[in-house]
Order: structure tokens, then C-alpha cells, then sequence
């Protein structure tokens, strides 16, 4: 019983927890399926690794062979010795066979550097599976903070309204106001309600695809954690894009399993080489026999009928009907291949981390735009309202304010997450980690 209500303790705690970015990555990192997976691929790999190191020594067997025979007639004749022989007979037969593969062109040993390099690219492919994750995480993660925002950001609209509508009122009771203006500013509440139930829906939204994308049970509460974003994080400096580039090169999985491709490539193309090679083997092996009947005992049998042999063989291709150059010609292509590959990663990677430069550059200086501009039109409304409450100014002037005053503080919004993301993105490629 005392084991049930802790367990039910731990799952309420648990479903009461607020996710952080950190949270989510890790989570991620450690449960999904298509990560796994990728694990389960490099144990394969792993194995195929240590099959190709043990084709480099020999091989042993062992086989035994045991006959019995059935002969009904025999007694219609008589051995050597006057004496009948037995209906039934035994034989027996003990061989231990070694083979070794001595020299095949070096096919075992580049096939073994070349189990390897797939061994080491399942890993990074591991790591590059981790990226792409974590970026769709950051992505979807920002994205719900600055719809968080944005429902305050029209929280405070909606409450404005209704202290205009409430303001219209009275001012309809003294005469100061029609009727037709007071159903304006009835329309301006209801249009922010509606914004706002629209913004807290894209929210909701966020939250569940962050959630899928943690693969986390749908029966289970989630939320995430809102931290403190100043604006100072958006003003934070940029760095260089060939900089980033640079460092990128140096540590991004997706370049280092392009440059174990080329690699791979070259082992195929002496691996393909190597069946023009002739092969060297090693046999041998001891047998021995025991039969029955016979007047010797069985350890007499086996001593005497013991037998060793070795031999050495030379396998030498002539004409093989274009196997070897065929293989040659698609190791070389592959080659080929694989550097267009390389070169395609390179540009891939510029151009993303470029795109992530310029969305920083663009959207940091709108930042700041956008900041000059919300404090320009705070004034403004703030004055607005002030002189419509005296009934200095009419609704259309107030309602156009507002509208302004929105419009500037959800741009204000936008270039601030986006700026955020972009410099979270290009210190991710630069090898740190993302944290909010």
C-alpha cells in the first residue's frame, strides 16, 4: 500500500513538471525511437567489425562420423580363420580440419579498416540524428515562449479594450458618446478576445507538437517552463559567419561521415583490386578411424590409424569473366561519388549556417527598431487615451492608435525570438550547447 502511494506521488510530481529546454533535449537524446535505433545499427556494425577481425585467423573444426552395418547373410560364408563373421559391423571416424587464409590481396585486412570507418560513421550518424532533434526542439521550444509572450502582450490589449468599452458607456449615459461608437469599441473587445483565444490555441498547439516530438505518452500532463528572456539576449553579439563556418567543419557530423565516405570509397576501390590477386591458403588437419568388430581395442585403433596432413594452395584469377575490373570501375565511381557528396555537405552547411547569420543580422536590427517604435507608440496611446477619457478624441483615433501600439509590440516580439533562435542555432553549430 505505503509502495502504491509513492509510486503515485513520484507520477504526480512527474506530471506536474515544468519541461526546460535542457529537459526536453535530454529526454529526447535518451528516448526516441529513431535515435535507438540508430544505437541498435551501430551494435550490428560492431559485430560485423569483430566478424571481419576474426577472418583474419584461421579457422578450426571438428567432426566425428559414426556407420553402422547390417549384413543378414554373412554367416553363409567363413573368414580367413574357420570362423563366422558377425551380421553387424562399426565404424567410427575422428577429423580436426584448420584453414587459414594467408594472403587474398589484402581484401581481409582493407575489409576490416573498412568495417571501421562504418562503425565510426554509425556513431556520428548518431550524433547527427541528436542535432537535427535538438534544432527541431529549439525551434518548436522558442517558438511556444514567444507565443507565451505574445498571449501577455494581448492580455494587456484585451484589458485596455475593456476599459474603453467600459469608459464608452459611461460616456453614452452623459450624452458625450453614440451609441454607434460605443458598438466599436464592443467590437474591438470581442475582436481582442477572440485574438487572444486564437493565440492561446497556437499555444496549446506548440506545447503538443514539442510534446510528439519528445514521444512522450498522450495520457501524460505536459508543460514547459517559461524563463526569464530579457531583451538583452537578442542584442547579444553575432558571430562571424566564416567563423562559424570554420568551427562547424571542424566538429558537424554530417562533414566527418562525408570525409569517412571518401575514405570508405578508397578502401572499396583496393578491396576491388584485390581480385586480381592471387589467393594463399593454409589446410590441414588429423583423423583417425575405429571399426568393429576387431581384435584391437579402441585405443590401439585410434593410435594406429592416426593420420596428418597439411598442404598449401595458390588460387590465381586468369579469366573471370569481368568481375574484377567491373568492381574496380564502380569502386572508382563511387569514389567519385562520394566527393560530389562531400562538396554538397559543405555547401549544404554554408548555407545554413548562413541562413541563420542573416536571420540573426535582420532580425536583431529590427530588434531594435522594433523597440524605438513600441515606445514611441506606448506614448501615443497612452496620450490617446487620456485625451479620449477628457473626450478629446474621437474612437477612430483611438482604435487606430491601438491597433499601431499591437502591431509594434508584436513586431517586437517576432525579431526578438527570431534573433534569439538564430544566435542559439549558430552557437549550436559552433559546438555549445543550447540553453534558454
Amino acid at each position: 500500500m505505503l509502495f502504491m502511494m509513492a509510486l503515485l506521488s513520484c507520477l504526480t510530481i512527474s506530471a506536474q513538471k515544468k519541461w526546460t529546454l535542457d529537459d526536453c533535449i535530454n529526454y529526447a537524446i535518451e528516448n526516441n525511437l529513431v535515435l535507438r535505433k540508430a544505437r541498435l545499427t551501430k551494435k550490428t556494425v560492431q559485430e560485423n567489425t569483430k566478424q571481419s577481425k576474426a577472418e583474419l585467423f584461421p579457422s578450426l573444426t571438428a567432426s566425428t562420423s559414426h556407420s553402422v552395418a547390417y549384413e543378414p547373410w554373412v554367416n553363409s560364408y567363413l573368414d580367413n580363420e574357420n570362423n563366422s563373421m558377425d551380421k553387424t559391423s562399426y565404424l567410427g571416424s575422428y577429423k580436426i580440419t584448420g584453414n587459414w587464409t594467408i594472403w587474398n590481396g589484402g581484401k581481409n585486412v582493407n575489409q576490416l579498416r573498412s568495417d571501421r570507418l562504418t562503425e565510426q560513421q554509425a556513431e556520428l550518424t548518431i550524433e547527427e540524428t541528436s542535432n537535427t532533434i535538438q534544432e527541431e526542439i529549439a525551434k518548436v521550444y522558442i517558438q511556444a515562449l514567444y507565443t507565451n509572450e505574445a498571449i501577455n502582450v494581448n492580455k494587456e490589449s484585451l484589458e485596455a479594450s475593456k476599459k474603453n468599452e467600459e469608459r464608452g458607456q459611461e460616456m453614452v449615459e452623459v450624452g458625450r458618446m453614440s451609441k454607434a461608437e460605443l458598438a466599436q469599441l464592443t467590437a474591438q473587445r470581442a475582436t481582442d478576445e477572440y485574438n487572444l483565444v486564437e493565440i492561446e490555441t497556437k499555444l496549446a498547439k506548440y506545447i503538443v507538437q514539442l510534446k510528439q516530438l519528445l514521444e512522450l505518452q498522450d495520457d501524460l500532463e505536459f508543460d514547459i517552463a517559461i524563463p526569464e528572456t530579457p531583451d538583452e539576449q537578442a542584442l547579444a553579439p553575432i558571430p562571424a559567419l566564416q567563423s562559424v563556418y570554420e568551427q562547424a567543419l571542424l566538429i558537424r557530423p554530417e562533414i566527418k561521415n562525408a570525409e569517412l565516405d571518401l575514405k570508405q570509397a578508397d578502401l572499396e576501390i583496393k578491396i576491388a583490386r584485390s581480385y586480381y590477386m592471387p589467393t594463399v591458403s593454409l589446410t590441414g588437419g588429423v583423423s583417425t578411424a575405429t571399426s568393429a568388430p576387431n581384435s584391437r581395442k579402441w585405443g590401439q585403433q585410434m593410435k594406429s590409424n592416426f593420420d596428418a596432413s597439411a598442404s598449401v594452395g595458390v588460387s590465381v584469377p586468369i579469366f573471370d569473366n569481368r568481375l574484377a575490373k567491373t568492381a574496380v570501375n564502380k569502386a572508382r565511381i563511387q569514389r567519385e561519388q562520394a566527393l560530389l557528396d562531400q562538396l554538397d555537405e559543405r555547401e549544404t552547411l554554408y548555407d545554413t549556417i548562413e541562413d541563420y547569420w542573416l536571420d540573426a543580422q535582420t532580425n536583431q536590427q529590427k530588434f531594435r527598431a522594433a523597440q524605438v517604435s513600441v515606445e514611441s507608440e506606448q506614448k501615443s496611446y497612452d496620450l490617446l487615451s487620456e485625451q479620449f477619457q477628457l473626450g478629446l478624441k474621437n474612437i477612430v483615433e483611438l482604435l487606430t492608435g491601438k491597433v499601431s501600439l499591437l502591431k509594434a509590440q508584436q513586431n517586437k516580439l517576432q525579431s526578438k525570438y527570431t534573433t534569439i533562435l538564430s544566435l542559439q542555432l549558430l552557437r549550436f553549430y559552433q559546438g555549445e550547447k543550447m540553453n534558454i
